[in-house]
């Protein structure tokens, strides 16, 4: 909304002088009206500025970067208290949160030449090489940069910056995290001294795997555009639409490029939540910045996420099986990496007991929509289940649905042969148990969806889980056949 409420308060002024001879109530009015009027102003994607695609803007992640500090609300400073995420920043370079400021309508993050910076005594490894903070080769080099990370992860959506890039041997990147993988909608250098992957006028925008174990190269797709501006001379605007199965890069309103699901296979990454990063950072393979080049400022005027209204009150890609689901209000482990399977207070996973993890498992390959399902593996000639049930559980405090009148659907695959009539849902807190049973009479070897009406009297208390059972006494006594189950939802009854 930069300088949006300066130019209706202009609009105000000239309202008021020709309408001098109007009583003072009248041009109150007015005065309100305009100014509700510049509040309801629609921001909305470059790329789509009439809005063909529905976009609702996040403001609980999107920043302007208006006033005189950094929001720690929306962001996480590297460094700030001492405290760092993940890690210190790109050696020999390291984050510092001094570097961070918010001034003259934009996010300002600085890199410079810090000789009294008291630099961390440990290594980064950056793939086989392991580079000290501070030096290089032996020798001091004491730059510091800067680092932001978002407090809040989303899924699916349309993230945008309007930035540019430092002039100096240092990049600007935007770029996000989640499980299992990684999104750089572009690293930039503004004036790299070695010639490489990234030029002064050209932008690199890649997706990173970094499911276990991850050992690089990680990179599943990138995209280098050559540019006809160099990135550090102005600011340009730069987007990513992320949808389910598919990625598009725009620079200023253009699309410069698509990659889909069906290009790359399981190799799509980007199934889970991600938090946006914005930082610099030294790239080494494209030389050093020079001392007397120093300070230098990478320049953010906003940074906005719009998403799409859905209304299914699950988290899709948690019910999709497809990573763990967020405990938001709790922080987020600060050494907690991407490939960190390990469960915590901010994310937990699916759990399958010693018995049931026989049959079922979650698997990749064999999917609806992301890459993964929940299977039941079925058991062959002479074999029956060895336990009167399986078992798949959300932990608690997975589901927060309210009461009221709901429907249920999953999608289902069903192979040929002898298969459960009957998939068992149960809601713990409050209890409701529900069927959804005629499973014999779908159609076989395709993904197709079943649902059932459901009731709630009372809303999730804080310990509701949702669990699926298949039970032996809905199962043939031998040559069971195989299932999978995918993007379950849960929508109000309108």
């Amino acid at each position: 909304m930069k300088n949006i409420y300066i130019i209706f308060r202009i609009l105000v002024w000239c309202v008021i002088v020709v309408s001098c001879r109007t009583e003072t109530k009248e041009v109150i009015e007015t005065v309100q009206t305009i100014e509700q009027k510049a509040e309801e102003t629609q921001i909305l994607p470059y790329s789509d500025t009439l809005n063909t695609g529905n976009w609702v803007l996040n403001k609980e992640i999107s920043d302007e970067f208006e006033g005189t500090k950094i929001d720690t609300s929306k962001w996480f400073v590297e460094g700030q208290n001492g405290d760092y995420y993940i890690w210190k920043g790109r050696a020999p370079s390291q984050f510092a949160p001094h570097n961070v400021r918010v001034e003259d309508g934009k996010l300002k993050l600085r890199t410079q030449w810090e000789p009294d910076f008291k630099f961390a005594k440990e290594s980064y490894a950056d793939g086989a090489n392991n580079n000290t903070y501070g030096e290089f080769e032996g020798k001091p080099l004491p730059i510091t940069t800067a680092g932001i990370v978002g407090k809040k992860r989303f899924l699916n959506g349309y993230m945008e910056v309007k930035s540019k890039t430092g002039n100096a041997a240092i990049t600007a990147a935007f770029w996000a995290i989640g499980y299992e993988q990684e999104l750089d909608v572009y690293e930039l250098m503004g004036n790299p001294k070695i010639d490489g992957n990234i030029k002064a006028d050209s932008y690199l925008a890649t997706a990173h795997d970094w499911s276990p174990p991850a050992i690089r190269p990680t990179k599943v797709f990138n995209h280098v555009e050559n540019l006809p501006f160099r990135t550090a001379d102005d600011f340009h605007i730069y987007g990513a639409e992320w949808g389910i199965d598919y990625l598009k890069l725009y620079i200023d309103g253009r699309l410069v490029h698509t990659v889909t699901q069906d290009e790359v296979g399981t190799d799509w990454v980007l199934n889970n939540p991600m938090e946006i990063w914005l930082d610099s950072e030294i790239f080494k393979w494209l030389g050093l910045p020079h001392k007397e080049e120093l300070p230098v400022d990478f320049e953010v005027e906003y940074m906005r996420v719009w998403q799409k209204p859905i209304d299914n009150l699950l988290a899709p890609a948690f019910y999709g099986f497809e990573g763990p689901i967020l405990y938001e209000d709790n922080p987020r482990p600060l050494k907690m990496v991407p490939e960190d399977s390990e469960p915590n207070d901010y994310q937990k996973f699916w759990m399958i007991d010693e018995a049931s993890s026989k049959y079922l498992t979650i698997v990749e390959g064999d999917y609806a929509t992301g890459v993964n399902s929940l299977q039941f593996s079925g058991y062959g000639k002479n074999e029956k289940l060895e336990t009167d049930k399986v078992i798949a559980l959300t932990p608690k405090g997975a589901l927060n649905i309210p009461k009221g009148d709901f429907i249920l659907s999953m999608k289902v695959w069903l192979d040929q042969g002898r298969i459960t009539n009957k998939i068992h849902i149960g809601f713990e807190d409050p209890k409701i148990e529900i069927e959804l049973d005629n499973l014999k009479s779908l159609e076989r070897r395709k993904w197709v969806v079943i649902e059932k009406n459901i009731s709630r009297t009372m809303a999730s208390s804080v310990n509701d889980q949702l669990r699926i059972e298949i039970r032996k006494e809905d199962l043939p006594e031998t040559k069971a056949a195989k299932l999978f189950i995918d993007d379950i939802a849960i929508k109000a009854i309108k």
